[in-house]
């Protein structure tokens, strides 16, 4: 599919907000729930308007309300984020709509866990396509506008499990190491165009899918992690929020770890 097909599915904002947008704008994908929410209302707080980008309209919609209710400015994009060329277009409908693009943060990810020898080649291409192909494709997107602007911050959500792997995890490990070397790469391939890379890496943070573990195996996870408790969302929005400021200008191509100590 070329890009004026996926133009064809692009999403359409269901809030509007007035083209040339005063404020610096920021994408944030997957912001329906758990970290991506809590990336979306920190960013709306900094003072950002916030293009939140997810295939689930309904709670998009209700995040909106949220923000929206506690002052923030936000508009919603639908779009299936394992479709690169839509997730390209929309980060193009987004540019178009605000006049600028100066935030963005690959956050939208999936799990299809399995040990390897029972793992498919489709299981491992599903994972690789929605946590690195897409990210690549949204990257490509954003530098444009992001180089008109002399200005730009991306911020790629990668984990752990990218670092240092984990059994019964080779499509989402593979998948999330990738994301630390296209960061790295896209750090010194647009760092002379005043624009910053970064990755980071979550460890063990209360998400629905921790929420749905067992008790012991909570408490094992508890006693691994120095600081003897699950990580926020809000603690990985709060780095989010620094590498998107003034102030992390001179940072850039690094792997920001949030994990309580997990891996030090």
């Amino acid at each position: 599919m070329d890009l004026q097909d996926a133009k064809q599915k692009r999403s359409t904002p269901i809030s509007q907000e007035p083209n040339k947008c005063v404020a610096r704008v920021a994408i944030v994908t997957g912001a329906n729930r758990g970290i991506g929410k809590a990336i979306a209302f920190r960013l709306a707080n900094d003072g950002f308007v916030v293009a939140m980008v997810a295939r689930n309209g309904d709670a998009l919609a209700e995040v909106q309300n949220e923000i929206t209710s506690s002052g923030g400015q936000t508009s919603v994009h639908i779009c299936e984020l394992s479709d690169s060329e839509a997730y390209a277009a929309t980060i193009e409908d987004i540019f178009e709509q605000y006049g600028r693009l100066d935030v963005l943060v690959n956050n939208a990810g999936m799990t299809k866990d399995g040990l390897m020898l029972r793992m498919s080649l489709d299981d491992f291409d599903t994972v690789m396509n929605v946590n690195l192909r897409s990210v690549f494709a949204g990257c490509k997107a954003a530098a444009r506008p992001m180089m008109r602007g002399r200005w730009g911050r991306i911020i790629n959500i990668t984990s752990i499990s990218g670092l240092s792997g984990n059994a019964g995890q080779a499509n989402y490990a593979s998948s999330k190491a990738g994301v630390v070397g296209l960061t790295k790469t896209i750090a010194k391939e647009f760092g002379s165009k005043g624009i910053t890379a970064n990755a980071i890496a979550p460890g063990y943070i209360e998400t629905d899918m921790t929420d749905s573990l067992g008790e012991e195996i909570r408490n094992g996870v508890e006693k691994m992690v120095p600081l003897r408790r699950y990580g926020q969302s809000e603690d990985v929005a709060a780095a989010v929020s620094y590498l998107a400021s003034e102030g992390a200008g001179y940072v850039t191509g690094q792997v920001l770890v949030v994990d309580g100590g997990l891996t030090c």
